[in-house]
């Protein structure tokens, strides 16, 4: 396992074709400060671009908390100015995460609010050991969700269970959070890490060209009317049909063997 640090507070781990993206501000309950922010969208940047990575799984160092979001200590000092100069290099980081495009889980434990929770949504899987604890409490300090908050959680639970939890700002436990769909996967605490790694393993055994369309499919199609989405579908398994990943799976089936994907 390779290491590579983003600024301070950014922890990238490699794990074969796994790329683990750690949240490491543990002094701080990893709180989106400024450069904090601007490490993680570089990271995100460069993982987007590598193509020997197959699946990205945002994790945290610290052992009571995912991210407790912005980091409120410092936006306390901030002019109006200093807000609007760091809004595009927050929003930086909470996209750079989004539009990976390869699949991404979060692995959540304790405290995810706010920004954090944020962060959470915008990966395609989320897996939430039993201590977790989620939220988007922004009306409670006079702002609103701004990392995406607004537009994810209708996606995953509707437009009505997202009003309800975001006008009331209320903090949602494990258990129900499974129920109504906040987190995907609900496992033993203290196993949110290792599971969401595991589930990157057995995503990334599959074809990462078959992968990163899947995934364009999946995002591009969203929202779409049916036959809309059918032709977004269509044009991704055109970009697939003719790699060699294509050619190399087939081979593979049918000699009873392991892909050896080319990646192209």
């Amino acid at each position: 396992m390779s290491e590579e640090r983003y600024g301070e507070y950014v922890l990238v781990r490699r794990h074969g074709h796994v790329a683990e993206l750690a949240l490491d501000r543990p002094k701080a309950m990893n709180a989106v400060s400024t450069e904090m922010a601007r490490s993680l969208g570089a990271a995100c940047a460069a993982l987007g671009d590598d193509k020997d990575v197959r699946v990205v799984v945002l994790t945290s160092t610290h052992e009571r908390a995912f991210c407790v979001g912005a980091d409120l200590k410092e936006r306390n000092s901030f002019s109006d100015a200093d807000l609007l100069r760091q809004r595009p290099v927050t929003r930086g980081a909470y996209t750079g995460v989004l539009e990976l495009p390869v699949p991404t889980i979060a692995a959540v434990h304790g405290f995810a609010l706010g920004g954090g929770f944020e962060l959470a949504l915008a990966c395609d899987v989320i897996v939430a050991d039993r201590t977790a604890v989620v939220g988007l409490p922004e009306v409670s300090v006079g702002v609103i969700p701004g990392g995406g908050g607004t537009q994810l959680l209708p996606r995953r639970v509707g437009a009505a269970r997202a009003a309800e939890l975001i006008f009331t700002a209320r903090r949602v436990a494990a258990g129900e959070a499974r129920e109504l769909g906040l987190v995907d996967l609900l496992v033993e605490e203290g196993r949110d890490r290792a599971e969401a790694l595991e589930m990157g393993a057995r995503i990334a055994a599959n074809s990462p060209v078959g992968l990163r369309a899947a995934k364009k499919a999946l995002r591009l199609g969203h929202g779409l009317d049916l036959r809309a989405g059918l032709e977004v579908e269509d044009a991704a398994w055109r970009a697939v049909a003719f790699s060699g990943d294509r050619a190399e799976g087939v081979r593979a089936f049918n000699e009873k063997r392991t892909p050896e994907w080319p990646g192209e």
